[in-house]
């Protein structure tokens, strides 16, 4: 199991109240909201393994560099020859570090690539793996991912974790009327105002997912688009020469990377022992973790 680990601890900060506070006063919503999903995840699904997979840079420099609108809309402060900062509520960016230290003291891997987000380290790992993945996340764009023949799905969390969905290929199908490998091209086409990707002017879901019916892939769609007797209309057409810069690099910035240079990560779940137990002790009173923190332990430990 491969947590988009954003995704959800945003999820979790907005779906609590910060009145939640540690003892001395910190709020911990976003903590226990985050180690209350991973206890449901863990109970319900049964993973053998784990991972926490983190945005190490969450606007990559390469990204940027291709398309500049790419989640311009969410900086808060651009930071030159460094990761811009993104607009996170300071109540949330200030349990940030303590999410990570409670993961890695309950024997989470984190896993980051310099330079990528969580998306591309989830990419690789699901490359990777040889034996069925669920993909955790509130975001459409790792759809991509899902591959039924080599059992990649997505647990999909947008509506909230008491209607979790999950999406194989055919529900990816039933949704947009594109299989799975071709939901990036769809995406290029369409935009997505989210991550402050335009799309084409004027080709919405339904355009786009006919042209990909009909051309193949967006590669098929632009040869079509130079092709007067391809039996593309006029004005699709124009829609798309008009549009011819932006998708030279869309597609490479929609597309989530499966080939990093990554660690193999020790995700399999195990028995805690007796100093870590002790130490997430310590950590459960500073903070007052408390039945969240029980819940995850008990899951957790049901799972090995």
């Amino acid at each position: 199991m491969l947590l988009d680990t954003a995704s959800l601890y945003f999820r979790a900060f907005y779906g609590l109240p910060d009145t939640i506070r540690a003892p001395d006063g910190t709020p911990v919503n976003a903590v226990r909201g985050l180690l209350d999903m991973v206890a449901r995840l863990v109970t319900d699904f049964e993973p053998t393994g784990l991972v926490a997979c983190w945005d190490d840079n969450w606007r990559p420099n390469w990204r940027v560099e291709l398309l500049p609108a790419y989640k311009a809309h969410r900086v808060a402060e651009v930071v030159a020859d460094g990761n811009d900062v993104e607009e996170t509520p300071e109540l949330l960016a200030a349990q940030v570090p303590l999410i990570r230290e409670v993961l890695g003291a309950l024997g989470i891997p984190v896993v980051g690539a310099e330079d990528h987000e969580a998306d591309d380290v989830i990419g690789t790992l699901s490359a990777r793996a040889r034996i069925p993945v669920d993909v955790v996340t509130g975001d459409r764009d790792l759809f991509q991912l899902v591959d039924d023949e080599a059992a990649v799905r997505v647990i999909y969390t947008a509506r909230g974790m008491s209607k979790l969905e999950l999406v194989t290929a055919d529900v990816v199908t039933a949704k947009y009327g594109v299989p799975a490998d071709r939901y990036a091209d769809f995406a290029a086409l369409r935009g997505d105002p989210s991550d402050g990707i335009p799309g084409v002017p004027g080709i919405g879901e339904k355009t786009a997912a006919s042209l990909l019916a009909q051309f193949g892939d967006l590669a098929g769609v632009l040869r079509a688009a130079q092709d007067p007797a391809a039996g593309m209309s006029a004005s699709v057409r124009a829609k798309l020469t008009g549009a011819s810069a932006y998708l030279d690099v869309a597609p490479r910035v929609v597309k989530v990377r499966r080939d990093l240079v990554l660690h193999d990560p020790e995700a399999r779940l195990h028995p805690l022992g007796a100093d870590r137990l002790e130490a997430l002790g310590e950590l459960s009173d500073k903070w007052g973790l408390g039945g969240s923190l029980t819940r995850a332990l008990k899951a957790l430990g049901a799972a090995t």
